[in-house]
């Protein structure tokens, strides 16, 4: 590449922002092409995973009802309406199996088939990710990963940057689960290892440029939001510049549908 060609140019991204990028490009991975055309694809429940779910079946989603656990502010919550009342999402050959429950997909996963899955902590440096567990039977995570692994499944972790954390994973998961007695609701936590797609791999899908996230948060709505910065031809640049300007405007995800009171 000629150095008069290697440009290079960046922009914020809101949470709601590149979780909307992130679903994107998950739509565009070849092993969710190839599953969506000729196999099983399920969807879990979760903030990142309502904007998968619109990506893949086309419909829109309410933004609650495909939820479980939420993380809320302690204190003037805006809180969303109809946790859990949408189940899993299971696609058989791209078309959406309403009378399909996870469990009986899950006995039906076979190889190459695929598993979305959110997180809510991300350890970057080591490819792993990890769900916050309140539910003593591990709730849909413990259901879930041993057909995964047995059935040797892929398992897609859409996770946005704002979930890092400053602790490696494996020693965090530990201390997480250490029978410590709790004044106050501490949740257990259970690791992902698949394959984490963040608004970094996100960019890679649509463009071949190098991209690295320079800076975090704001004000005004960009509070939890990633600066990126990307690298490259003017011409992947540009490619890459406008999938990210394509998401700009996507409203915070308790915006979106009338709140509880």
């Amino acid at each position: 590449m000629a150095a008069d060609d290697y440009v290079q140019s960046g922009g914020v991204l809101t949470v709601a922002e590149g979780k909307r990028l992130i679903a994107k490009s998950i739509a565009q991975l070849p092993e969710v092409k190839k599953a969506m055309a000729e196999g099983v694809v399920i969807i879990c429940r979760g903030t990142t995973d309502t904007y998968v779910a619109e990506e893949l079946t086309g419909e829109k989603f309410p933004h609650g009802p495909f939820t479980t656990g939420k993380v809320y502010p302690a204190k003037n919550a805006k809180k969303v309406a109809g946790q859990g009342s949408i189940p899993e999402i299971v696609l058989v050959n791209g078309k959406w199996d309403k009378e399909l429950s996870i469990m009986d997909a899950l006995e039906k996963l076979k190889p190459g088939d695929v598993v979305i899955k959110g997180a809510n902590a991300l350890d970057y440096e080591h490819k792993l990710a990890g769900v916050c567990i309140g539910a003593p039977d591990s709730g849909t995570t413990g259901k879930f990963m041993p057909y995964v692994v047995a059935r040797k499944a892929h398992l897609i972790i859409p996770v946005g940057l704002e979930k890092q954390v400053t602790t490696d994973l494996i020693t965090l998961s530990k201390k997480m689960t250490e029978p410590v007695e709790s004044v106050g609701y501490v949740p257990s936590m259970f690791l992902l290892n698949g394959h984490i797609v963040t608004e970094l791999e996100a960019v890679r899908a649509f463009a071949d440029v190098e991209v690295f996230d320079a800076a975090s948060g704001g004000v005004g709505g960009a509070e939890g939001s990633t600066w990126l910065v990307v690298r490259g031809s003017k011409e992947q640049v540009q490619k890459a510049m406008d999938v990210i300007t394509s998401v700009q405007g996507e409203k915070p995800f308790a915006d979106v549908e009338e709140q509880e009171d």
